[in-house]
């Protein structure tokens, strides 16, 4: 018991300074990214105001937000203020930008989620099917639908979708998270899960291929091993050998490109989330870098740095409960 506890404080120790370390690097890169830009954010906020404003009282605002401070100060004041838990406030919607993040980090979790798990287990499962037929016409048809969808964009297939499903059929909402008119309270679980269906849906479409390809890959190359010849010489069938021998070889490369789609599907999320006007952290941080909205911006995009560094240290630790070879090398 105390081994396996040293082990797990040890690897728990061990992510948690590279979590830091790559934290701090986001922090930094992103800090300059946002400063490089040529979106003026007093101008910005200026012209949301809808009143003029003189020069005296511009410069005012700049003095402020400490926009006429050199970039290495206003750095270490935006960090300093960080490690106290004060994100800043969003000029765009004049509230704490945590409070913000708050709120929309929930819808947007959920949408990834589902997405999430319905694009791996489609993957996965039209993987195994492409794999067991190759060459053959289920393969072929497969094959050229998850090409077909890897190449098409998020935005587009949204658009179609909304056209379809929403505005022709009227099978589903045409945008938010609940019904409009309904107050936040109001709103049922069923009402929400039927406003995140069709953006999940097309979420989980532009990102299941890459699975899809990549798991019928290793299935063929398993399937072309000596130990599966044999067993195949033995007289197993063709499921049989993908019960026993297959799934074991194949789950933990299918498991890895999985958990490394956390980044992606985030960046799906945000054209998802704009096309549907689904009110989660991609519709921020869009509405964030389109106005200059620079706390916002900055927050955002450290929140969505570490779902993705909390992700990759979920899928690595399950990687030893998967494959014993790679926990007795962790030993």
């Amino acid at each position: 018991m105390k081994r396996t506890f040293g082990r797990l404080a040890r690897i728990f120790v061990s992510y948690g300074i590279k979590m830091i370390s790559l934290l701090f690097a986001v922090t930094i890169l992103a800090f300059v990214l946002v400063n490089l830009s040529p979106v003026d954010p007093v101008g910005q906020y200026i012209s949301g105001l809808g009143t003029a404003v003189s020069p005296e009282q511009r410069a005012e605002i700049e003095a402020y937000w400490g926009l006429d401070d050199a970039p290495v100060d206003r750095y270490i004041g935006w960090f300093t203020e960080l490690l106290h838990g004060n994100f800043g406030e969003s000029a765009i919607y004049r509230r704490p930008v945590a409070d913000i993040i708050g709120e929309r980090f929930l819808n947007s979790l959920a949408l990834m989620l589902c997405a999430w798990i319905l694009a791996g287990a489609t993957g996965f499962v039209l993987g195994c099917v492409m794999g067991m037929y190759r060459d053959r016409l289920p393969d072929k048809i497969i094959k050229k639908f998850c090409l077909f969808l890897s190449s098409v964009p998020v935005f587009w297939l949204g658009l179609v979708f909304l056209l379809i499903f929403s505005v022709r059929l009227g099978w589903f909402p045409v945008g938010f998270s609940s019904p409009v008119g309904v107050l936040r309270e109001k709103v049922t679980l069923g009402q929400k899960l039927y406003h995140l269906i069709l953006p999940a849906f097309t979420l989980s479409l532009t990102s299941f291929s890459g699975i899809a390809l990549h798991t019928r890959q290793k299935l063929v190359d398993v399937l072309n091993s000596e130990y599966v010849l044999f067993a195949r010489a033995r007289g197993e069938g063709r499921w049989t050998i993908l019960r026993r021998h297959g799934l074991r070889n194949i789950l933990l490369p299918a498991l890895t490109l999985q958990f490394a789609s956390f980044a992606e599907l985030f960046g799906g999320s945000v054209m998802a989330e704009n096309v549907f006007s689904y009110p989660g952290l991609g519709s921020a941080v869009s509405a964030a870098g389109l106005q200059g909205d620079v706390p916002l911006l900055l927050g955002v995009t450290l929140v969505s740095a570490l779902f993705v560094c909390v992700g990759n240290m979920i899928a690595n630790l399950l990687y030893g409960v998967i494959d014993p070879q790679i926990r007795e090398v962790g030993k």
